[in-house]
């Protein structure tokens, strides 16, 4: 699977303070966060599920896999998403490691599979709270 997703009881807003104290724990901090749904409802189109994408990013954890490869730029930074989806809150990503493969690198994969079990382990900790 290329993505990790779970489901949440907490409220979108709940999910995502959440997410960010575990995250911080880790040395991530949101760089920015992308609200799809009020973008096209500011573009003049319908779209009624909450939606929002978190660029997440651990400085240390980045110059590490770009001094392997500059390439895995490309990926960068993790994205999180926080979504409404049938009345449930899902938290999910795409797995870091699948993006990885991509590049062909033993030691960038090492660092992708760390980087996301700790992402995961982020995730996993926020429903929890």
């Amino acid at each position: 699977m290329f993505d990790y997703t779970v489901a949440t009881n907490n409220s979108i807003k709940e999910a995502i303070s959440s997410l960010e104290l575990s995250l911080k724990e880790e040395k991530f901090g949101v760089l920015w966060m992308f609200d799809i749904k009020e973008k096209l409802q500011e573009k003049g189109l319908e779209f009624e599920s909450d939606y929002l994408v978190l660029e997440v990013c651990n400085p240390y954890e980045a110059e590490r896999v770009l001094k392997e490869n500059l390439l895995v730029g490309y990926f960068l930074p993790c994205k999180i998403v926080v979504y409404s989806d049938n009345g449930k809150t899902k938290i999910g990503m795409p797995r870091p490691t699948a993006l990885i493969n991509l590049v062909n690198n033993e030691e960038v994969k090492k660092l992708a599979n760390d980087i996301e079990l700790r992402l995961i382990n982020c995730i996993n900790k926020s429903i929890l709270s």
